[in-house]
C-alpha cells in the first residue's frame, strides 16, 4: 500500500468515526431533552410534555440503529485496533444506553399522563426532585463521554448510589401511603413505577460513564466499589 492510499484510508476512517461519535452526541442531546420533558410532565402536570416525550422517542430509536450500522461498517471495513477499536465499541454501547434512557423517559411520561388525570398527590414533589437528580447524573455521564473526562466519570457511581438510596426511601413512603389511602392505590403504584424508571436512568448513566473510562484508558471499572473514604 502506498503512502497516498494509506492516508486516504486513514482519512476515511477518521471521518467515519467522527460521524458516528457526532450521531451519538446528537442522540444524547435528544435523550436529555426527553428527560427534561418527562420532568415537566410531572412538575407542571403537562399533557403536552407527555406527548412530546412519546413522539420524540422514535427519533432516538432511529439514531441508535444508525450508530449500530455505522459501527459495524467501521469494524468490517477498517478493522480498527487498540484505541480506535475501543472508541467504536464505546460509542455503540453508549447509544444502547441512551436508547434505554429514552425508554425510561417514555415510561414516566405515560404514567404521568394517567396520573395527571387525577387530583395532584403531594408525594409527586419528591419524585420531581428525584427526576432532577437522575437528569443531573445523566448529563454528567454524557459530559464525561464527550470530554473524555475520567475523573467526572469515576465520580458518578457514588452519585448513583445516592439516587438508589432516595429511591428506596421513596418506595417505603409510598408503601405506607398505600396502606393509609387505599382509594388511590393505582396512583401510588404509578409513582412507584416512575421512581423505578428514574433509578434505571441512574444505572444507564453509570454504564455510560464506565464506557467513557474504557474508551479513554482501556480500564474496566464495572463491578468495582470505591475505596473506603472515597
Amino acid at each position: 500500500m502506498d503512502l497516498t492510499t494509506a492516508k486516504h484510508i486513514l482519512g476515511d476512517f477518521d471521518d467515519a468515526l467522527r460521524t458516528m461519535r457526532d450521531t451519538v452526541l446528537m442522540m444524547a442531546s435528544l435523550t436529555e431533552r426527553l428527560l427534561a420533558s418527562a420532568n415537566e410532565s410531572l412538575s407542571a402536570r403537562s399533557f403536552e410534555a407527555c406527548e412530546r416525550v412519546i413522539a420524540d422517542d422514535a427519533e432516538i430509536d432511529m439514531l441508535e440503529k444508525s450508530v449500530d450500522e455505522a459501527g459495524v461498517a467501521i469494524l468490517v471495513r477498517f478493522q480498527p485496533l487498540a484505541n480506535d477499536l475501543r472508541e467504536v465499541v464505546a460509542a455503540m454501547k453508549v447509544s444502547t444506553n441512551l436508547e434505554r434512557v429514552g425508554d425510561q423517559a417514555v415510561g414516566i411520561a405515560r404514567r404521568a399522563r394517567r396520573l395527571n388525570e387525577s387530583l395532584a398527590l403531594p408525594e409527586t414533589d419528591r419524585l420531581v426532585k428525584m427526576c432532577r437528580v437522575a437528569a443531573d447524573i445523566f448529563r454528567d455521564s454524557i459530559r464525561s463521554y464527550a470530554d473524555r473526562d475520567e475523573g467526572l466519570a469515576r465520580g458518578l457511581k457514588e452519585r448513583d448510589r445516592e439516587l438508589d438510596a432516595m429511591h428506596h426511601a421513596y418506595i417505603d413512603q409510598l408503601t405506607a401511603r398505600m396502606a393509609e389511602d387505599t382509594g388511590r392505590i393505582r396512583d401510588y403504584l404509578d409513582l412507584v413505577l416512575m421512581a423505578r424508571n428514574l433509578e434505571r436512568v441512574g444505572d444507564h448513566a453509570t454504564n455510560i460513564a464506565e464506557d467513557a473510562v474504557f474508551a479513554a484508558s482501556a480500564e474496566d471499572i464495572r463491578h468495582t466499589t470505591p475505596p473506603p473514604g472515597a
